[in-house]
């Protein structure tokens, strides 16, 4: 964490602190497990400031700070530090919580917008992030391995769902990444399609989308199934998402524009007629948040660089009828990239 809090001041002018509220970056910064706390970061404090509940809990777990009791007043927070301007999470935090605090501050001192340096350094996972991110995945793997015996005709979207979660529980996960998702036949056409009662019926699309939490780390994966046997649109639906996967992944390196991995993949599925099938983007950053930047999308700005976490994820989605959905995780080591996905991708048919 040591590291990370210098990191932060060296890009912090001499009459900056940042204020950090959120719980991603609470916990990136300082270990604290818990969002019911600040930290006040300077070239001059180290602060963590939250009630009794966590006294214990944060000299434990944020070292590299010193404590201070939520109920002594903002008043006494902002005088720890000289800085001129304090920059807050203006994409997290609410108005109301920005008016009470900036009440507190000094004469002297004013709130500044610093959202994106606060967050920017998590774009970059170092070793221990990606070893943890390995693990969770790791567990999604094992819990995809598992679903596969259990799936059959008659059970319900929702009962495959809590089984899956039950599994990822425990082999050691702490929390989901996100609700899970488990659509099946004509409802595995909508991309976040949540588990319902419907029933499995021979010959449905089954799109499973599962993640949980190690350490403090999410996992994301997508795997679409076959109930019985596919027939020849199924096939071919399925042959094309994971052709645009593929094409996608090998189309990764650095210094590659992230909209141009997204375009490798949508002119796979263009090309073989479904381009009107797949509105969304092709990946997201996954981390702390599940949804993290920078993405592989058509408006994404940021370039592939060696540290990258990131989904790669096409499907087809065609109403009425059903959808595919492959999802690896990838991390991007050495200029290349290298999948955190191990499950297999070849169509499967239970």
């Amino acid at each position: 964490m040591h590291e990370r809090i210098e990191k932060l001041c060296e890009n912090l002018h001499d009459n900056e602190a940042a204020l950090i509220s959120s719980y991603p970056n609470i916990f990136y910064y300082s270990g604290f497990t818990s969002g019911d706390a600040y930290l006040l970061i300077s070239h001059d404090a180290r602060y963590i400031i939250t009630d009794s509940r966590y006294t214990i809990q944060a000299r434990e777990q944020a070292k590299d700070f010193k404590f201070i009791d939520i109920k002594d007043g903002f008043e006494k927070v902002f005088s720890k530090t000289c800085a001129k301007y304090i920059g807050f999470e203006e994409n997290s935090m609410s108005v109301r919580e920005y008016k009470k605090l900036r009440m507190r501050l000094a004469e002297s001192q004013d709130f500044v917008e610093m959202n994106k340096l606060i967050s920017k350094p998590r774009m970059i996972k170092d070793s221990g992030e990606i070893k943890r991110i390995a693990e969770a995945e790791k567990i999604g793997d094992e819990a995809f391995s598992y679903i596969l015996g259990r799936i059959k005709t008659g059970m319900t979207e929702r009962e495959i769902a809590f089984d899956l979660e039950f599994f990822m529980k425990k082999q050691g996960a702490s929390a989901l990444s996100f609700d899970t998702i488990a659509a099946s036949g004509v409802r595995s056409a909508m991309p976040h399609g949540a588990a319902s009662n419907k029933q499995i019926e021979n010959g449905d699309f089954l799109t499973l989308d599962f993640g949980c939490v190690f350490e403090g780390y999410c996992s994301d994966m997508t795997r679409t199934v076959v109930v019985g046997k596919a027939n020849a649109r199924q096939r071919e639906i399925y042959d094309t998402v994971l052709c645009a996967q593929e094409t996608a992944i090998n189309a990764v390196k650095t210094g590659v524009p992230c909209s141009a991995v997204d375009a490798a993949a949508r002119d796979v599925i263009t090309e073989a007629g479904f381009g009107d099938n797949f509105g969304h983007g092709l990946g997201h950053s996954v981390g702390i948040e599940i949804h993290e930047n920078p993405s592989f999308s058509p408006r994404c700005g940021d370039i592939v660089q060696n540290g990258h976490v990131i989904t790669v994820e096409p499907g087809i989605y065609i109403d009425g009828f059903g959808g595919v959905r492959i999802e690896d995780l990838i991390t991007i080591q050495d200029d290349k990239p290298i999948n955190l996905t191990h499950s297999p991708k070849e169509l499967i048919e239970l």
